[in-house]
């Protein structure tokens, strides 16, 4: 028993890490892991203090006690022994296939990511790449009861739109985005769960699936968490402000129905002078596909030459980003019988995003030059009388330092630069031929905004959509 046992140099190393592995997890990481856990609580505390909505404890919850909690819910008990059923599999199956569907799509949440990194992040690109105005909507936002969900939904015009939007509530609250497949690039994948998005397969049809995804969505909107979601599913193709589909609106409406808390919808309205991927959404759209082609190594490419230009002194703003907050809806207003009533409540949110769309200087030039504006002189009357227009109207028409002037200079100088357009020496502007696509695409917010002026029908709903709001 006390004899000598001889063994190999590089056992004896293995044995001692093993040794010293199971001393750390058990005597020296749960006190590490409860000091970190103290002190992120501490620093939570101080940030609630200031933003207008806490961050609430369901989104502070560790995302292993979050993933059980999801799959051991009754919900997704019987959706697991339906599906089950249905396709002839073991329940025991079923079961690890939700788990995995769980831990796809819950996310890690971090504070120090979130408003350490993420937020001031965002305020810098935000802010360098683009003169961002914000129109409406802060006393009604400021009126909404505290232990209410918030739901912000908008419309999606460039993957810009995620870091914008964190912008510009940073100091409301921590927002939680739905994102797709595009997202699971890493490193990506792991910043985005960071700061509190959740992963969905957006074209899934598995009921399984499903059933977990609502779930979460149900949970989290039971917990308070603030949402942001786009509702047309992906970016526009044409500029314009699309229908939405259901999916997340409908879980959302669900959980807010059998919840305690109210649910109130805040619809936001974003609009770009320039769309860093406007033509590859062109190229979708005239191929018919209606499918974003980026990739993570186009952005990256992106990024780097903008980085060279800012560092040659050669970056150039894109213009004016304008964002606008329309009127809160509460969920209560809207009985939800059946899918028709979901129906007309996204029908709702988007009428009410399109009637806020701030009109932008190249967008309400693009319109002019496709009316048949040649001249500088003839663009800017065009201007005027598309500006008082629109504005009598209710319309934010957003200028450059409040000067029309400089306004169509700014613009024409964006489009030059872009070669959209040639101007003469004699002043006269022509739009190159590869460039109508992209003008269409500008100015599809300010057609759209005419159209509406032109048809009593379309003043009408506004009309209604403002009394229902009010």
């Amino acid at each position: 028993m006390f004899g000598t046992v001889e063994i190999p140099v590089w056992l004896f190393v293995l044995i001692l890490l093993f040794a010293a592995v199971t001393a750390a997890s058990h005597l020296f990481i749960p006190p590490v892991r409860w000091f970190l856990r103290r002190r992120m609580e501490r620093a939570v505390a101080r940030l609630n203090e200031r933003l207008e909505r806490p961050i609430q404890p369901f989104k502070l919850a560790r995302r292993h006690d979050m993933i059980l909690r999801l799959i051991y819910d009754p919900a997704v008990i019987e959706a697991v022994s339906e599906h089950a059923s249905a396709t002839g599999m073991r329940e025991d199956v079923a079961f690890s296939e939700a788990k995995r569907y769980a831990r796809e799509i819950v996310p890690s949440f971090s504070a120090t990511a979130y408003f350490g990194f993420a937020t001031r992040a965002a305020r810098w690109v935000s802010t360098q790449l683009y003169d961002v105005r914000l129109t409406g909507g802060g006393e009604d936002l400021a009126r909404i009861p505290h232990d209410a969900t918030v739901v912000f939904v908008m419309n999606h015009r460039s993957n810009m739109d995620y870091v914008l939007v964190t912008y510009l509530a940073a100091d409301r609250s921590a927002l939680a985005y739905a994102v797709g497949e595009w997202a699971r690039v890493r490193p990506v994948s792991w910043l985005l769960r960071a700061m509190g998005a959740y992963f969905i397969r957006r074209r899934s049809r598995n009921p399984l699936y499903r059933r977990v995804l609502a779930r979460y969505v149900q949970l989290a909107v039971a917990g308070g968490v603030t949402q942001a979601i786009f509702p047309e599913g992906r970016l526009s193709v044409d500029g314009s402000v699309g229908a939405a589909k259901l999916g997340l609106l409908s879980y959302i409406a669900e959980g807010g129905r059998k919840g305690d808390r109210p649910v109130v919808f805040v619809p936001v309205a974003l609009s770009y002078d320039k769309v860093i991927e406007d033509r590859i959404l062109i190229e979708a759209a005239q191929s018919g596909e209606r499918r974003y082609k980026g990739s993570f190594a186009t952005g990256t490419a992106f990024v780097l030459r903008w980085l060279w230009r800012r560092l040659t002194g050669q970056a150039r703003s894109f213009g004016i980003a304008g964002v606008a907050f329309g009127t809160p809806v509460p969920l209560s207003d809207f009985p939800l019988r059946n899918d028709a009533d979901i129906a007309r409540l996204g029908q709702h949110l988007m009428a009410a995003i399109r009637r806020r769309v701030p009109l932008l200087p190249v967008p309400m030039l693009s319109e002019a030059l496709l009316s048949g504006a040649t001249t500088r002189q003839e663009a800017e009357a065009c201007f005027h009388s598309r500006r008082e227009a629109l504005s009598g109207a209710g319309h934010d028409v957003l200028l450059v330092a409040d000067d029309p002037g400089r306004t169509i200079d700014a613009a024409l100088d964006m489009l030059a630069l872009r070669r959209m357009i040639s101007v003469s020496p004699a002043g006269r502007i022509s739009v190159r031929d590869n460039a109508r696509p992209l003008l269409e695409f500008y100015a599809e917010s300010v057609t759209t905004a005419l159209n509406e002026l032109d048809n009593p029908a379309s003043r009408r709903d506004r009309n209604i959509i403002t009394e229902k709001g009010a």
